[in-house]
């Protein structure tokens, strides 16, 4: 079989691919963009997570508690200051985090056994102050918990008599797969560069042409029609795997230049787990740009082109939200859905695990297929005399 005209039409779409400087600049600005703000926000919850180990903490009324201040005062980390003369003002004006209010009969409360009243105003539309805000509240907790004890034990009666469960968390996640949950939305960002990336090529080569009339000529030339679109496929492809693997790349350079450990985030992002990662999410860069093409071929120009493709976007970062809440992993039936099978075996290796290589074939082979089926449909189209004509 001479497939010598699938490689030249695939080399003419690369390259004019490539000389759209426009195209290019978007692609990487776009997953540029994309890893700047995950880095960001890795940062920020690696910083707010430092921040819980020091709280300055206000106090309006510690005459009133010196026990409680002092026991407070003991703890690693804790600042204890004077409080505002309004703490809810302070609060509102971000002037202080939260503020911690006693109650001028806590002395009272508290020498005869009674439950003492204290106040904790906050804000919680502030979510930089929520990790601070609840180191304060578990010291509050472990400080009644430890005086309910004394008073037990004072009147002879065992702490444990009130306490029937002694109930112990035992996480068996490491820290890398805490991490992998936050990084789900890494697998969004590496599936939408891979969609745009392919985006051009697929809908310039086919709609673009057809716009410019430039498609005519083309298919008067004595060439089978599904090597023409093969061509044209093999071309954005190409571009969509080496953005994602770009994306990638530029991704794990970030995330070692950041101190994630100090906050107890470990995530390694090394060339194993690239290959991985590209082994598992690969198939998005057969199956998008075919599917692009495809709907590309419906299209009278390259914009209508592009709001018809934009569609397949929107699952992606469907996916990208819903795996935050629901994980896509360990579910068989997932495996068998497009870009759902991509996105759980991307989730196995986010969390530190390798994904079986069966499964890896098995899902390859059925991007293959699918591809198979829409450039089969998309020759199809070529065939027909409307993919030229006006109507």
């Amino acid at each position: 079989m001479n497939l010598s005209p699938l490689k030249t039409v695939a080399r003419k779409e690369l390259m004019d691919g490539l000389r759209d400087r426009r195209s290019l600049y978007t692609v990487l600005g776009t997953t540029l963009f994309g890893v700047v703000v995950i880095a960001f926000m890795l940062h920020q919850i690696a910083g707010q997570r430092r921040a819980a180990d020091e709280i300055r903490l206000p106090i309006i009324g510690r005459e009133h508690a010196p026990v409680l201040v002092n026991w407070l005062q003991q703890q690693s980390g804790v600042e204890v200051v004077a409080g505002p003369t309004d703490a809810e003002a302070a609060i509102r004006e971000r002037k202080e985090d939260f503020v911690l209010v006693i109650d001028k009969d806590f002395a009272a409360d508290f020498g005869q056994s009674k439950s003492a009243p204290v106040q904790v105003f906050s804000d919680s539309t502030r979510r930089s102050a929520q990790s601070k805000l609840a180191r304060l509240t578990l010291l509050l907790n472990r400080f009644s918990a430890e005086t309910a004890a004394l008073r037990l034990i004072v009147r002879g009666v065992s702490p444990e008599v009130v306490a029937p469960l002694k109930v112990q968390e035992v996480d068996i996640a490491n820290s890398q797969q805490r991490a992998a949950v936050i990084l789900n939305v890494l697998l969004m960002l590496v599936a939408t560069s891979i969609m745009t990336a392919g985006l051009q090529i697929a809908t310039d080569s086919t709609a673009g042409e057809r716009e410019r009339h430039s498609l005519e000529p083309l298919l008067l030339n004595p060439v089978p029609r599904w090597q023409m679109v093969a061509g044209k496929w093999l071309a954005s492809s190409v571009v969509a795997l080496l953005a994602m693997i770009l994306t990638l790349k530029v991704f794990s350079i970030v995330l070692s230049r950041l101190a994630l450990e100090q906050a107890g985030i470990r995530f390694q992002l090394g060339t194993p787990e690239i290959l991985w990662l590209i082994a598992a999410m690969g198939p998005l860069a057969l199956i998008a740009p075919a599917a692009q093409a495809y709907l590309s071929c419906f299209a009278r120009s390259f914009k209508e082109a592009q709001s018809y493709t934009v569609v397949l976007v929107l699952p992606v970062v469907f996916l990208g939200v819903i795996s935050t809440f629901y994980p896509l992993t360990n579910r068989p039936w997932i495996l068998a859905i497009p870009f759902l099978g991509q996105y759980s075996l991307a989730a196995e290796v986010l969390a530190g695990r390798t994904p079986p290589s069966p499964l890896l074939i098995a899902v390859g082979l059925e991007a293959l297929a699918l591809t198979g089926v829409l450039l089969g449909l998309a020759s199809r189209l070529f065939s027909a005399e409307t993919i030229i004509s006006e109507s």
